[in-house]
């Protein structure tokens, strides 16, 4: 049985909500993602040779981005049997899964809606994903 699925997405963690005439149930996903800092070499540090650092913020870019690309997988896992799928978050995470899952022929058309969203506790996002797909119990 298809369900209505809720993402709450941030690069910290995820909290997928699965919504169905079974009931609803929401479980929280950690990315284990330190936090993302801008590169930055010595520069203007006369002594700092950057020849030898070339390359360097960019493979530390490749390689944000390739746990990212884990942890949205990790997250499209716990989607199971998702007919439907609503994202919302605060930053730019919600953009990127959403990026990620259109990858997917299997997922693309499942996405229902994105929407921007601060932090919300649990229950406040369990009550959004009902409210978007009209659950009242």
């Amino acid at each position: 049985m298809t369900e209505n699925v809720g993402i709450w997405i941030d690069h910290a963690h995820a909290v997928i909500v699965h919504a169905s005439v079974s009931g609803v149930r929401a479980e929280t996903l950690e990315s284990h993602l330190e936090s993302h800092h801008r590169y930055s070499t010595r520069a203007g540090d006369p002594s700092h040779d950057n020849a030898r650092d070339e390359g360097g913020e960019k493979k530390y870019e490749e390689r944000f981005g390739q746990k990212l690309d884990t942890y949205y997988d990790a997250v499209i896992d716990h989607l199971g049997d998702a007919g439907a799928v609503f994202i919302l978050g605060p930053g730019e995470a919600k953009l990127q899964l959403k990026e990620r899952m259109g990858r997917s022929k299997s997922l693309s058309h499942t996405i229902v809606g994105v929407e921007t969203a601060d932090r919300l506790t649990e229950p406040q996002i369990v009550a959004k994903v009902k409210e978007h797909y009209g659950i009242t119990a």
